[in-house]
């Protein structure tokens, strides 16, 4: 079964594209920035009344929680956009091998187009029928 999961990656390598990217992560992020600020207004109660509720404690524990598993989401969401962007056709080049490969390409792409002109110009000779 791990040999099938193998040869179907493959060819899902090959067709990857930025368009294939799922790495949205503003959502995670603002959810972070949020929670902290809320944390950090809670906090600032804080210093304002002289008892604390015990509630309020456990509270701000669980709050403290569920922004650490925010992050860790967040985390999770950054190494995975790492990996994907690895998976990008091109990527292991470097930017002057890219520009250059491209260069490249353009001159091919100009040549041929060139000759298909050149091709079309050309006199046509009629074959006679035997």
């Amino acid at each position: 079964m791990e040999t099938s999961e193998l040869t179907e990656e493959s060819p899902m390598r090959s067709s990857f594209t930025v368009d294939d990217l799922d790495i949205e992560m503003l959502p995670l992020i603002y959810d972070i920035l949020r929670r902290n600020d809320l944390n950090s207004s809670i906090i600032g109660l804080y210093t304002f009344h002289v008892e604390k509720d015990p509630h309020d404690t456990t509270q701000k524990a669980k709050e403290s929680q569920d922004t650490s598993h925010k992050i860790l989401e967040l985390q999770k969401k950054l190494d995975s956009a790492r990996a994907q962007i690895k998976r990008l056709p091109g990527i292991e080049y470097s930017k002057e091998e890219q520009l250059q490969k491209l260069e490249t390409l353009r001159k091919q792409l100009r040549l041929k187009r060139e000759l298909l002109l050149k091709y079309r110009n050309m006199c046509t000779f009629e074959v006679p029928k035997i």
